[in-house]
């Protein structure tokens, strides 16, 4: 399929390592991918589903020791551990290099070597950029074709260019003890071993499409971001642009295909969604900065996926779709907890064991997944395959905070947000493990994310505001989680945060007005119509308590400590500018 040197001298170094009995080019064509699920199907390595109900849809069980992404089992293998900085496991690249060559050596005998050429981004793009995964699971295959774009066209692209990054993946033996997702930036390399959860082995996902793809960001200067990019279109048809970080279970799928309230659905205003997950920014010939989703899919967390949660989501996985650890009905099709109406009397549960709704535990695995192709999504963008990406107008930044953030802020320039995005935090809900209420500081929610030393990322966050002047999108920072004395959450949430973006938008065409705080210009008003919210309510949700704040100063303080000469100056200057407002 190719004759690129580099390509073929890689591949040959890497079949001679694992030794399989055959490879296999995947050319992306139909035939081949239908011959594939055929076989896959054959091994019950996938299960189809019912064709009538979920057209072109598929079912996978992982093991039960391999179903999350694994954090302590991620390496960024740097010359230095400076380099990866304290955000990041190290090891020396030639040590974890012999480490990993033990592990694959032999690895794939008695298994088929897929050769997967990727592009993350539309094939062409400026943006754009290739990736080459080799694999031993044909369930990979299937998944890279939803999530990025696969195959012959993406080889052609590529040419004679040694510019790809190498992925390497074997299930081998799904051993939980010997399991490493490993990455060498310098290299363009990704080696995963003993793992099949899509996390751990779509290396075009976080893998590339965040912790290599940072790496490069910072050395050819844009930047690979965990935000959704939303389309925010008023009355007059025109559309405007926003880029959004959040942690975990803060609603970021959901705000990315966001339903707008009646009263703002009547008079013409809608969201369209360019992307749920990741965002590359380039700053683009008019000096503004630009987004595209590397992605071609959603990877989305099933449990809690419903009809009034996020209808779009659940739209999307109606056809064509892989579904991993859900439970499976009786009649082919799939189950998960808080999916709409009762749960049935009988199915498969996620491990594959009889399950009634007696059995005392979940159906489906809390991190159940879906693999749908974004296409199928009703709200997806016009825009999603332009390879120019479209313009930011602003940045937001947001966290799960009961009493700190007030529900939206603005940040007086772009040192400042760079600051916020830094500051960014959540408190530990009831569903995580350990304390509730604890803050976890998540910069820009890029702390599992980031391929090299957060202090230098800071740094070029503030670089691109350098370059990018008085072009600069807005940064912004939301928290719709903010509790009132009884322990309620004050806001509503869901549609009803489009209310803000309007806001947001607004301040960004300078057509809304703010008042200065000591930590940023809060609005004078949101738009309330409709609501049942008092004045009183919302000039709690708006408002900033000085004490409570000085105690998070104290912990952002702690957090930047260990960045030591790392953290810019620029960083320095804003945490003393807070904590003198404050005062």
């Amino acid at each position: 399929m190719t004759t690129n040197k580099t390509v073929l001298a890689w591949l040959d170094e890497m079949v001679k390592l694992c030794q399989p009995d055959d490879v296999i080019w995947i050319d992306g064509s139909k035939e081949q991918l239908d011959a594939l699920r055929e076989e896959a199907c054959s091994t019950g390595e996938i299960i189809k589903l019912n064709q009538d109900k979920l057209p072109g849809c598929y079912y996978h069980r992982t093991a039960v020791n391999d179903v999350a992404r694994v954090e302590d089992r991620t390496f960024i293998c740097t010359p230095t551990k400076e380099e990866a900085g304290p955000n990041n496991n190290w090891m020396a690249p030639d040590e974890m290099y012999a480490k990993m060559r033990a592990l694959y050596n032999g690895s794939m005998k008695g298994r088929k070597m897929y050769v997967i050429p990727y592009s993350m981004g539309p094939v062409g793009s400026p943006f754009s950029k290739i990736g080459i995964e080799l694999t031993d699971s044909i369930y990979v295959v299937l998944n890279m074709d939803i999530m990025t774009r696969i195959g012959k066209a993406v080889i052609d692209q590529l040419g004679d260019s040694t510019d790809f990054v190498k992925c390497l993946h074997a299930k081998k033996d799904i051993d939980a003890e010997e399991r490493y997702i490993v990455h060498f930036p310098q290299d363009s390399t990704i080696w995963s071993v003993n793992s099949g959860y899509g996390g751990n082995v779509l290396l075009g996902k976080k893998c590339f499409a965040l912790r290599i793809a940072s790496y490069l960001g910072r050395n050819e200067g844009w930047l690979a971001e965990h935000m959704l990019i939303l389309g925010l279109e008023n009355p007059k048809g025109e559309v405007k642009y926003i880029a959004a970080a959040f942690p975990s279970a803060c609603g970021k799928t959901n705000l990315a295909m966001l339903i707008p309230p009646e009263y703002l659905k009547k008079q013409g205003y809608k969201v369209w969604t360019v992307g749920d997950d990741i965002a590359w920014l380039r700053i683009g010939p008019d000096g503004r900065l630009y987004a595209i989703n590397p992605e071609a899919g959603f990877f989305g967390v099933a449990p809690g996926t419903n009809s009034k949660t996020n209808p779009n989501a659940l739209a999307s996985t109606m056809k064509d779709t892989i579904f991993t650890n859900v439970g499976l009905k009786d009649d082919g099709t799939v189950y998960w907890e808080g999916m709409d109406g009762d749960a049935p009397d009988h199915l498969t549960d996620w491990k594959g064991n009889p399950w009634t709704p007696a059995s005392g535990v979940p159906a489906a695995h809390p991190n159940s997944r879906f693999t749908a192709p974004a296409k199928n999504c009703p709200c997806i963008s016009s825009e999603f395959e332009n390879s120019a990406g479209v313009p930011i107008s602003a940045i937001v930044f947001g966290g799960r905070r009961a009493k700190t953030a007030p529900l939206v802020y603005q940040a007086r320039d772009w040192q400042h947000g760079v600051f916020i995005g830094a500051t960014m935090a959540s408190e530990t809900t009831a569903a995580a493990i350990g304390e509730v209420g604890v803050v976890r500081r998540d910069p820009m929610a890029m702390k599992p994310f980031c391929g090299y030393n957060m202090g230098d990322y800071f740094a070029h966050w503030l670089e691109m505001g350098k370059k990018l002047g008085d072009k600069a999108p807005k940064i912004f920072h939301v928290n719709w989680f903010r509790l009132d004395s009884n322990g309620k959450f004050m806001w509503p949430g869901f549609g009803d945060n489009m209310r803000v973006l309007n806001w947001i938008i607004d301040r960004c065409e300078g057509k809304a007005d703010a008042v200065e705080s000591p930590i940023g210009y809060l609005p004078t008003s949101i738009d309330t119509t409709d609501l049942d919210i008092s004045e009183d309510v919302m000039k709690e949700l708006l408002s900033v308590d000085k004490a409570v704040w000085m105690e998070d100063v104290k912990d952002q303080k702690e957090f930047f400590a260990q960045f030591g000469d790392k953290l810019p100056q620029g960083i320095k200057d804003e945490l003393a500018k807070l904590e003198a407002n404050l005062k």
